[in-house]
């Protein structure tokens, strides 16, 4: 979905299809045709944006085989499906049944990371529509922080410069400007806009950045107004904005919170949980750790990293960060000039939903990833946008 901001520039809404993980290219295909399709004709559009998730091994048959990146190309074409950003945070195993710690491998001091996002960028030039010269590839925030040292971060300064060398020379051949962003996430190296001011101002150049998610702003307790004024000062760029909510709890004190959020607390991925205190924040690495004794303080309200869909917050005593989600997009294309011009709805998680929540066939969920569409773009004509065909 496209939008002319009231600059006349374009800004870009999809939604990320790690939701629909997919290892193998023939994988990849069958997301285009089984659940992409169908949510573009959900809204009747005759384009959908999505942002696409291509595992390591996909990745690689593609750059192998430059006639299957052509008939990718085609397919999208086909199917009214256009691509200007890609999810390069998960590296694979995003649909195993336990992923958790394992989505933050390989970390930026291994080269097969380096490797992969180079790879992705080149993909990325290639698969671009005619008329579109930028695209963004989000990536992990360096790594995970229990396995991180001053040599892993020397290494991953080194990493990050080559890749700026490697889309500096990529821009050169295809005129194609890629960006990447660096995805602040709890409990890792850089798990707040802030800490990422650092690492990305001793980078050369700005073709590295910052990919604000909104639900881990809100998790780690963010202010959307303070971060991005810092981001700003710093000549740090936001080349993609991944729109999310995630759980929140205002009373987790009362037995009903607790047992409302037991129900999220399930065994595939990471729920890293917060709560901000006088004494600065409070966190564990996962939900079930929260509820369990006293690993965290019942006094403030606590914020799991539960991506929690757009348009449909938990029944009380939870709710969603939805708000804070509305004062990010406020600042990010708000303003005379947007910060950035990638938007991605990225709600990978309604299959680990407590069962009752979870959709039961692939029209269920297509209706609500088309409802989660529909809530983005109204936020996005309420604050001046206007929707093109």
């Amino acid at each position: 979905m496209r939008f002319r901001h009231p600059d006349g520039s374009t800004v870009h809404l999809a939604y990320c299809t790690n939701v629909h993980p997919a290892e193998t290219l023939d994988g990849v295909l069958a997301q285009l045709r089984d659940h992409c399709e169908p949510v573009r004709r959900k809204l009747g559009r005759d384009r959908l944006g999505i942002g696409l998730w291509l595992a390591r091994d996909a990745a690689q048959a593609l750059v192998n085989d430059p006639a299957q990146l052509r008939a990718l190309r085609g397919e999208l074409d086909r199917r009214g499906l256009e691509v200007v950003t890609l999810n390069g945070f998960p590296y694979e195993g995003f649909g195993a049944e336990e992923v958790k710690y394992r989505v933050y491998e390989p970390n930026w001091a291994h080269p097969e990371r380096l490797a992969y996002t180079a790879d992705l960028a080149r993909l990325l030039a290639a698969l671009l529509p005619d008329d579109v010269t930028e695209g963004s590839v989000s990536t992990l925030p360096l790594g995970w922080r229990t396995v991180w040292d001053e040599a892993a971060d020397r290494t991953a300064h080194t990493a990050l410069t080559t890749l700026t060398g490697r889309l500096d020379a990529l821009a050169e051949l295809t005129g194609k400007s890629i960006r990447i962003a660096l995805e602040p996430e709890p409990g890792c190296i850089v798990e707040t806009t802030a800490d990422a001011i650092a690492p990305l101002t001793a980078l050369p150049g700005d073709r590295i950045g910052i990919c604000v998610d909104t639900c881990h702003l809100a998790t780690a307790f963010e202010d959307p107004a303070t971060a991005f004024d810092a981001l700003d000062a710093a000549r740090i760029p936001i080349p993609k904005a991944q729109l999310s909510a995630a759980l929140h709890a205002e009373h987790p004190h009362l037995p009903e919170v607790r047992e409302a959020l037991r129900a999220f607390a399930e065994p595939r991925f990471l729920h890293q949980t917060r709560t901000s205190t006088a004494a600065g924040l409070r966190g564990t690495d996962d939900l079930d750790e929260a509820l369990a004794g006293d690993a965290l303080p019942e006094g403030a309200p606590w914020r799991a990293h539960f991506h929690v869909p757009l348009h449909a917050p938990p029944a009380p005593p939870l709710t969603s960060t939805l708000p804070v989600l509305r004062a990010a997009l406020a600042r990010l294309v708000g303003g005379a000039t947007p910060r950035t011009r990638h938007l991605e709805v990225e709600t990978y998680t309604w299959q680990a939903l407590p069962p009752e929540l979870r959709p039961r066939s692939r029209g269920r969920l297509a209706e609500g990833i088309a409802a989660e569409l529909i809530l983005a773009r109204d936020l996005l004509v309420d604050l001046g946008l206007k929707e093109l065909p």
